[in-house]
């Protein structure tokens, strides 16, 4: 990008986003205006492909409604994102997953999870861990 762009696009650039990639089950909160009101419509959906950098990203999400398959266009740092959750982590093979278009069914939101069984492991152990750090030392025996 030109860096006279960049730097003048540089200020509305968020910075607190969620970290999020191709493959990941999201959930995409928007605000919509209807009349003088404002209110807050989820979009839940698989992002199937992130384009552009810096003020011009954007991510597609696709869903499946009613059987029809539907997606829709973010940008990323756009003012109308309150927030983004991510619902589940994948892992993608590729940078764009246009193939999930001709899918249908439970096959067009089958995506290799990923396998955190090691991360629920570690953090079981440190849970352990800092409750036997966290539990007072036994008293010791008086002797008669």
């Amino acid at each position: 990008m030109n860096p006279i762009i960049k730097e003048i696009t540089a200020y509305q650039v968020k910075n607190d986003i969620t970290p999020f990639k191709v493959g990941d089950g999201v959930r995409v909160h928007t605000k919509v205006r209807e009349g003088d009101k404002e209110r807050v419509q989820l979009y839940a959906g698989i992002v199937i492909a992130r384009k552009g950098s810096g003020i011009h990203e954007t991510f597609t999400v696709r869903r499946l409604s009613y059987g029809e398959g539907v997606e829709r266009v973010f940008p990323v740092n756009s003012p109308n994102i309150e927030k983004i959750e991510v619902e589940r982590e994948s892992e993608a093979m590729r940078a764009r997953l246009y193939y999930l278009r001709q899918r249908t069914g439970k096959a067009a939101v089958a995506i290799k999870e990923k396998d955190r069984a090691a991360e629920i492991h570690a953090q079981h152990e440190a849970a352990k861990a800092a409750k036997a750090a966290a539990a007072p030392a036994p008293a010791p025996a008086a002797a008669s």
